[in-house]
């Protein structure tokens, strides 16, 4: 069912180092020295409780609670990296500079300027380590979920971030946009394979990772795909949409109409992105992302059902294939 080469990439990824091209992330800079308590306002983490080498996964809302992008926030300690997909960067620049008064606060694009390369698996900090100067493998597998640090690629300025969003940990480094063939070369040479597109999306799904413009889009609450441990702080102030997830996380009990899970296929079939989910004929949901899964050996998927129907082993239908619901993640890995 699975093809030889997916294996085998699947199998580096897991097992050893592969490299993921993130050319569809964009990059902003915010520096200044109101830039933590600036973005602490705005986002759903708590941003202020970062020291340099910190990071953290959040969330932008609209005052409504629907999600204008997810992001990911690194503190390097002189400025903070904002990392999110490519699609959304101009649209969170321009809210950002809309919000910016008299705060001592600056923005830059830089995702032009960087290009970044990842580098997953169990093998990726010696990998790493070894292309990096001043980032010793023992230091870098040592980092925290999120957690960054500065190095040296070919004596020019990198910076190593953790990364868990791929399914697989490992590390995001950035390089001028200039170095990137060479660090690309200097990771194949050091043991890393490249993997493309659907296997990375297989480790992302078996984690039960959602990926904003896939499985969370504007219309999304955070609470519905499972953010709140991640991307939200229960115990910091105010910010943007606030008011609506403390209303359902405190007077609803968390309940949301739909909620993200997983659904196990039987069979060699892969089901169809945005299919119709039912049960008896009625429709209660559909898939956003769905795979092979080379760990259980059968096609997955990722879908928002209807809150009475999601009950682990409850029996559903996509297209005439038979499912299941499933808790998340498919496949548990360590997240650092």
């Amino acid at each position: 069912m699975v093809p030889d080469a997916f294996r085998e990439a699947y199998t580096a990824a897991h097992q050893r180092a592969a490299i993921i091209d993130r050319v569809d992330r964009g990059r902003i800079v915010v520096s200044g020295r109101d830039r933590a308590t600036y973005l602490h306002g705005l986002l759903t983490n708590d941003i202020t409780a970062l020291q340099a080498g910190q990071g953290c996964y959040a969330a932008y809302l609209t005052p409504q609670g629907r999600m204008i992008t997810d992001l990911w926030v690194y503190e390097l300690g002189d400025v903070i990296l904002l990392t999110l997909a490519l699609a959304d960067k101009d649209t969170l620049l321009e809210k950002l500079d809309q919000f910016l008064f008299s705060e001592d606060v600056q923005l830059g694009d830089v995702s032009r300027t960087f290009a970044g390369l990842a580098v997953v698996g169990q093998d990726a900090a010696r990998v790493v380590g070894i292309v990096l100067e001043d980032a010793p493998p023992n230091q870098l597998a040592g980092l925290v979920e999120h957690g960054n640090r500065r190095a040296r690629f070919a004596s020019q300025p990198a910076i190593a971030l953790q990364i868990s969003d791929t399914g697989e940990p490992g590390y995001e480094v950035l390089v001028d946009v200039s170095q990137r063939d060479a660090l690309l070369a200097a990771l194949r040479a050091s043991g890393a394979v490249d993997i493309d597109a659907a296997v990375a999306d297989a480790l992302r799904i078996e984690a039960g990772l959602p990926k904003f413009h896939r499985d969370m889009d504007h219309d999304t609450i955070p609470l519905e795909a499972g953010l709140e441990s991640r991307a939200i702080s229960l115990t910091k102030g105010c910010y943007v949409g606030q008011e609506v997830i403390i209303r359902v996380l405190h007077r609803g009990h968390g309940r949301v109409a739909r909620k993200l899970v997983g659904l196990t296929f039987e069979g060699e079939v892969v089901p169809a992105e945005g299919a119709a989910v039912q049960v008896e004929g009625r429709e209660i949901g559909r898939t956003t992302s769905a795979s092979v899964s080379p760990a259980l050996g059968r096609p997955i998927a990722l879908a928002y059902l209807h809150r009475d129907f999601l009950t682990p082993g409850t029996r559903v239908s996509v297209n005439g294939l038979e499912g299941v619901v499933t808790v998340l993640p498919f496949v548990n890995r360590p997240t650092s």
